[in-house]
């Protein structure tokens, strides 16, 4: 229960920023670049943390997994969605990284 509640409160602290980045809707993430640099933009961050227990293949699979659906628009700003599965140490590293962006973000 509790590696649950530390996958939670780790989706929640890479939820936020990009929830604030979706709010930005169209405008460019660099003030003084022109919103036609802006290939694509996040419109939602949604995600799910799972728990696979079996397949058609393997009765007992019985693994943590983090579902992630993201809405991006484009340039015309037609939304397409993209989805993919992370495994938990696959999830730890993306959040890491986000760390480290984050970082780096501050000092600037």
């Amino acid at each position: 229960m509790e590696q649950k509640r530390e996958g939670e409160r780790l989706l929640q602290s890479i939820c936020s920023p990009l929830k604030c980045w979706s709010k930005m809707k169209g405008k460019p993430a660099v003030p003084h670049l022109p919103s036609t640099s802006i290939i694509h933009l996040l419109v939602d961050f949604q995600w799910k943390l799972g728990m696979a227990v079996s397949s058609d293949s393997c009765r007992s699979l019985k693994y943590p997994y983090v579902a992630v659906l993201l809405k991006v628009a484009d340039h015309s700003g037609q939304v397409k969605s993209k989805s993919f599965e992370m495994t938990i140490p696959q999830f730890q590293n993306f959040y890491r990284q986000f760390k480290e962006i984050a970082a780096v973000i501050e000092t600037v």
